[in-house]
């Protein structure tokens, strides 16, 4: 099992429409990829100095799996979305 993460910090003129936009279309992707296993994307409740503003939590089933997500084009069409709005984003990819 690899488990995905993503983090996204966003512009300081990201408005709360376009965070909800984001959000919600990364959340489409269940269904549309057939690799994903699990998806979890949420906001920071937090707001640390520290924190970043929206994370994501995903399963596949291994590399391979993660891959065709990648290239996938609606996941392409997100990712996009993600670069527009967020001034930084950090990931982390583990096998359990």
């Amino acid at each position: 099992m690899l488990t995905h993460i993503v983090c996204w910090k966003y512009k300081s003129e990201t408005t709360d429409e376009q965070r909800a936009e984001h959000i919600a279309a990364l959340s489409a992707l269940v269904g549309v990829i057939p690799e994903i296993i699990t998806f979890e994307v949420g906001r920071d409740i937090l707001h640390l100095d520290r924190s970043f503003d929206t994370g994501l939590v995903s399963t596949f089933a291994d590399r391979e799996a993660l891959d065709r997500y990648t290239v996938h084009p609606e996941h392409q069409k997100v990712a996009a979305m993600g670069k527009e709005v967020a001034e930084k984003v950090v990931s982390v990819d583990f096998i359990t």
